[in-house]
Parts: structure tokens; sequence; C-alpha cells
């Protein structure tokens, strides 16, 4: 950021007229629909002409398409995210003009300020547990803001503007920018090593968790995983630095003996225990990693937020998960398609038990994409330990996103290790391949955080087509 052009955040009326360069990206387009829905003067541009920026533009919002220094028009304000290069013509003009330009999290930042704000943090599990609590909240009859950093098609959007002073927010660890926000209550799902290429060390993404947790006021509460030991070890650091100065109240959750909120899983359901009684939790999601998810959500919405708990609890059995997280694509012949997010060995793990939970008998065939050289190159052994739980396995290139190549760092540094499991020259072989293994009863699962995702009704077609046809299995 500018040293000259950054000045302290203040209301959001302080910020006055605010551009965005790229509006399109799903956590740009959260901070823009939140900004127009409380009156900011807004402007926005981005490479591609997308969706999101048509409903931005009928909002009221003046978009363009392509960067350009003139889509600043009068902006006093410009907002961008860690996406975008440094010489983007736009970011150029802000900065040779002195205006003051804000990271997508302090846009944010300013956006919420006068809230009572509950962040969502950790590795894994974000965006579902904000939307759990976004859902909950408007089942016990409290009406939130929110901002999440995927669509979420019960809620039909991935922002928007309440009639409460709640604000749900997901919070992005990956550079640190989730220490931008002032939260009343935090969640922290899990805390792993990821996002080495900022943080450098495992440490280091543990200590960003630490400063995050300071964040919280006396009077605020933090929700963190008894059973995951990075988000533990946070909670049991906040609980030692709180006892001396009557600071935030700390609540651990999940199938730990020792958790405040003991979640019990059982055949015939799941239920939730406190030392404020118990409820039933009738979960609409599949698998453990959801349970425990449902868990975060509910205990930063009931005692932390004061929603009922019978209503909170309900809401759960309508609530069918966010946008490629286990989202189902389709089904052909009897055999079911999936798309999931999960990019870090943690996630790819998850998503595998519940489809396992999923297809019962049947087989579990995977389409995984890497995401990041980086992110491949340190958990190239994990991702092939988690890929194993599956039964055919096709491993695309790596998606590159934001990094150049690294030497030697290639999807075969996965399969290398993944027994049953192959390095898929082309995605149109790997869906081949897929289709003739799957059968009626199994599951199909593209999974990764790149373009992959575009690979799922690629595959509902081709299941259909070989059905019409009267392939046999196996062919």
């Amino acid at each position: 950021m500018n040293d000259q052009a950054t000045r302290r955040l203040g209301p959001l009326a302080e910020l006055g007229r605010v551009h965005f360069v790229g509006v399109g990206g799903v956590g740009m387009s959260a901070v823009a629909r939140v900004m127009v829905a409380r009156g900011v003067p807004l402007s926005g541009s981005d490479a591609k002409d997308l969706p999101v920026m048509r409903e931005l533009a009928a909002l009221g919002a003046r978009i363009a398409v392509g960067y350009d220094a003139a889509n600043l028009g009068d902006a006093q304000t410009v907002v961008a995210g860690s996406a975008i290069r440094q010489d983007n013509p736009e970011l150029a003009e802000a900065r040779a003009r002195g205006l003051r330009i804000l990271h997508r999290s302090e846009g944010l930042a300013a956006a919420m300020s006068g809230s009572r704000v509950l962040a969502v943090a950790g590795t894994h599990g974000k965006t579902t547990t904000t939307s759990m609590a976004t859902w909950m909240l408007r089942g016990a009859g409290l009406d939130p803001s929110f901002a999440i950093g995927a669509n979420v098609p019960a809620l039909g959007v991935n922002a928007a503007q309440g009639s409460t002073d709640i604000f749900v927010a997901e919070a992005d660890e990956s550079d640190a920018s989730f220490l931008n926000y002032r939260p009343l209550v935090e969640i922290i799902t899990n805390v792993e090593a990821d996002h080495l290429d900022h943080y450098g060390t495992a440490e280091a993404v543990h200590a960003s968790f630490d400063a995050f947790a300071a964040l919280l006021p006396s009077d605020g509460l933090l929700v963190a995983c008894a059973d995951d030991p990075g988000a533990r070890g946070v909670a049991v650091r906040a609980r030692a630095g709180a006892a001396g100065d009557g600071g935030p109240r700390v609540l651990l959750y999940g199938t730990s003996p020792d958790a405040d909120l003991r979640l019990v899983l059982k055949p015939d359901g799941t239920t939730l225990a406190w030392d404020g009684g118990e409820v039933a939790l009738p979960l609409g999601v599949p698998g453990v990693h959801n349970a425990l998810n449902a868990a975060a959500a509910f205990g930063a919405v009931v005692v932390g937020l004061g929603a009922d708990a019978e209503a909170s609890a309900a809401a759960l059995a309508t609530f069918s998960g966010a946008a490629r997280r286990f989202e189902l694509k389709g089904e052909a012949n009897g055999i079911r398609v999936y798309d999931d997010y999960a990019h870090h060995p943690t996630e790819v793990r998850a998503a595998l038990a519940a489809a396992r939970s999923v297809a019962g008998s049947g087989g579990v065939h995977v389409l995984f994409q890497p995401h990041l050289f980086s992110r491949t190159r340190e958990f190239a052994g994990e991702f092939a330990a988690a890929l194993s739980l599956a039964d055919t396995v096709r491993v695309l290139d790596i998606y590159p996103a934001r990094e150049d190549p690294i030497p030697g760092v290639t999807s075969e540094l996965v399969t290398a290790s993944l027994p049953g499991g192959s390095y898929a020259p082309s995605a149109a072989a790997a869906v081949e391949d897929l289709v003739a293994a799957a059968a009626p009863g199994d599951i199909v699962l593209t999974v990764g955080a790149g373009d992959v995702t575009a690979y799922g009704p690629v595959l509902v077609e081709a299941l259909a087509a070989r059905a019409q046809g009267g392939l046999p299995h196996g062919t």
C-alpha cells in the first residue's frame, strides 16, 4: 500500500466515492454489494465481463470492463485485492493522484464499522461456517448483514445488507489481512500450515491466529475447535492471556470430552450439549467436518450474539451448503457428480470422507487439480495420502493462480505417491477415464480451487451420453 496515500480508516462515509479494482472477484464483489447497500457511491472494473458486475450495475454502481486509468473517474478511495498487480493502470493512477488505497479487507472493515461483527477464520471450513452462522441467525429471526467468500445458493448471494446491527464475515487468513477486522465474536475452525508463500513457516501461521484472537475486546467471545490442535492452542493461549485481566470469554467446541460445546455423533442424529442445555443439529450436509462447522456457528450465534438456541439449530435442516462445498452438480445413470473447493490435504480428506458416507457401498472417483505450485511442493505427499481414499483418481496439471511455475514442481509429485492414481495429460482424457470407471451408485467428485469446477457439468453430460448409448460400465 502507498504510504503517502494510506490514511487511518474512519467511518464508511469518510471514504467518499469508492472505486474497486477487480470488482468481479467473489470477495471483492461481496464488499462492493455491502457498500452499495449502505449508500456508498461506487464504481468498479475487472478484466472480464462477469455476471456479478451486471448485478452491481443494476444496484447503481458504475461498472467498466477492462482496466483503464479513466475508470477511476472522480473516485476518492480505491479498493484492490491481493490478486491485483502493482502495475495495474488504475492502481498507478490512484498512486499518482495520492488517493487513499485500501486492501479489500480494509474496505470490508470500513463497511462493518458500527456493527457487532462475527468473524469466521480458519485454514478450512470458513465459508461453510460463515454461511451456517448467517442461516442460523436468519432462522432465529435476526437478519444479519454478511459477506462470504463464495456464493451460497440458499442465501441467493454472497453478501447483503441486513436489518440488524449484526455483521457476519468470512475472515481470510491467507495474507494476514484478517487482522484488519475488529470483531466482537470470533470463530477459529482450525489452524494448519498453509499459504507458506506468504508466511514462510508454520509458526508464523499460528502466530497470526494468536494475533487475530487478541483483537477481541474484553466482552468478546472466541469459539475455537477443541478437536484441532492448532485451534485449541490458540484458545489455550487466549485463555491464559485473559485470566489476569478479565479478557474475552473462550469456548471450545467439538467431540473432545473437555469441549464446552460437546458434539455427539450418533447413528440416529447429531446433538450438541453445553451448560445451557442440549439441542439436536439436523444437518442437511454430510461429513463430520460439517457437524463441527455447525457446532462452531451455533456457539457463536447463540452464546455470542444471543440468538434463540432451538430456532438456530432447527434452521440447519434447510441449509443446503455453499457453492463448491460438496455441491451436487447433477446425476446420470445413477451416478452422482459433486464438486468441492478443497485445495489443502485436510480439506481433500474431509471431502472424500463425505463422499464415502454419501456413496455408501458405491465407489468414489476423483478428478483432482492441485492449486498453486508452492502448495503442491509443500504437500504433495499429503495430497496423495488423502486422495488414496478414492477408488479412482486422475490428477490434472497444477492451477497456477497468482504464481509462476517452480522448476521441478508438477502434478506428478502427487501421482508418484498415489497408488491407483495417475497424471492426466488432458482433462478430456481424465473425463473419459472416470466415466468408464463409474458405475450406478458411485460418486464422481471434482476437487480443487481452480477451473476443475467446470468439469462437473461435463462429467454429467458424458455419463448421460454413455447411458443413452448403452455403453456398458468399464468401456
